[in-house]
């Protein structure tokens, strides 16, 4: 229904809701002012939905007004917006005619005061520092004698030539890989990762230079990739990065091992100078034929030394302080086994005396006698009956008897007799 025919119909009958939102949508999207328009104001209420689309709401100090942008906008972004951003939008004035709302439709979104390729550039490097990707421990060490370098850089630009010239300066054993690239515009970051993979995977080389020289923010957007970053970070080769000059700094500079201010001078930290190497080896050769010069002079001292010996003039002399060495030792052994001997003399008669102190036979002399019965002793008379055979053991004989009596003496002097 257009415009004419609503007016008409206005006079006769009244509109449906649908009739009036559809008519003020079509008042809007008929104003030329409200097709293409651009305002400045601050973030509120983001939320990026899952399909893509961002719907937020932007205020200044007095007034506020709904607003959306849809993925097919939304992927051009170089940067994610966030709440209380200051932006400037670009895009039109329209009405929701589902819920009778107008809102503004936003075609693109400038950061405000500042460009979006560094407000891009700033928030992925505080998403990867956070992440862990830049910390100093996850570093590879770089080879100190590199035998194959990969360089990879557009074939070119003046940055291939320092790198391979400085190179071959310092190092010409050195051999050098080119993987020619794109390093900016459409199709340089997939070229970027693809010569990053290729160098790791095929672990041709022992250390790889990443770079190019200066230009802007824009002609270094290629290493500003969160997907070539990530692989850099992953790669188990040394990975060098030299990106514009030294005042230039990019996400590939930040997560590489080691960042260089220019392609120069990533070529000079690649590689030993060879100049240095022979002062060094110069100055090890030096000190080792002094080494040795010292060595010989000592072992040619201590030879003249030991000619000069009273042994080699006169051999026999040697053998004669060994003979007496071992008389004296013969003497010392002898004398310390007599002196054991007799140690262990007296022990032996102490012994013995206390041992003779205690036999059985000292008793017997005294006078006493031993009583038994096939060779058991007997300790008391109720152990004995009348007619038992016994021996009697007296100091010089035993005497064999046989029981006749048994008299028993108690203590209360009563005697009692056995029969």
């Amino acid at each position: 229904m257009d415009i004419s025919s609503l007016r008409e119909r206005q006079s006769t009958e009244p509109m449906t809701v649908a009739q009036l939102n559809s008519y003020i949508k079509n008042l809007f999207d008929r104003d030329k002012l409200l097709l293409t328009v651009s305002i400045r104001g601050e973030i509120s209420n983001f939320k990026r939905h899952t399909t893509g689309h961002f719907y937020f709401t932007l205020k200044d100090s007095e007034s506020q007004i709904k607003a959306v942008m849809f993925r097919s906008a939304t992927q051009k972004l170089k940067f994610l917006p966030e709440n209380g951003m200051k932006v400037i939008l670009r895009g039109s004035v329209s009405v929701y005619a589902k819920d009778g709302s107008y809102q503004f439709y936003a075609l693109n979104i400038e950061p405000d005061g500042i460009g979006a390729l560094y407000l891009a550039y700033e928030q992925l490097k505080a998403k990867l520092e956070a992440e862990g990707l830049f910390d100093r421990f996850t570093k590879l060490p770089l080879p100190k004698y590199p035998s194959k370098i990969g360089v990879i850089t557009s074939p070119t630009g003046a940055a291939v030539r320092d790198i391979i010239n400085v190179i071959r300066r310092r190092f010409p054993p050195a051999k050098i890989y080119l993987y020619p690239s794109l390093v900016q515009g459409s199709g340089a970051e997939e070229n970027l990762i693809e010569a990053v993979d290729f160098f790791d995977r095929s672990k041709l080389c022992d250390v790889v230079i990443i770079g190019r020289g200066g230009g802007s923010i824009e002609d270094l957007w290629a290493f500003n990739s969160e997907a070539l970053a990530r692989r850099i970070f992953s790669a188990q080769v040394p990975i060098i990065s030299a990106v514009g000059h030294e005042t230039d700094f990019t996400i590939c500079d930040f997560v590489s091992d080691l960042r260089a201010p220019t392609p120069s001078a990533a070529a000079e930290l690649s590689v030993p100078d060879i100049r240095e190497l022979f002062i060094t080896v110069d100055g090890y050769q030096t000190r080792l034929t002094s080494a040795l010069i010292s060595h010989v002079k000592l072992k040619r001292e201590k030879l003249k030394s030991i000619e000069q010996s009273k042994v080699l003039k006169n051999p026999l002399l040697y053998y004669e302080n060994l003979k007496e060495q071992v008389e004296d030792l013969k003497e010392s052994v002898i004398n310390a086994y007599g002196r054991k001997l007799e140690v262990t003399k007296n022990k032996l008669a102490v012994i013995a005396e206390k041992t003779n102190a205690l036999s059985p036979l000292n008793v017997l002399a005294r006078g006493y006698s031993v009583v038994s019965i096939n060779d058991k002793v007997i300790k008391s008379a109720d152990e004995l009956k009348i007619n038992d055979e016994i021996q009697i053991r007296l100091s010089d004989a035993t005497v064999f008897a046989s029981v006749e009596k048994i008299y028993t003496e108690e203590k209360n002097d009563e005697k009692e007799y056995k029969v």
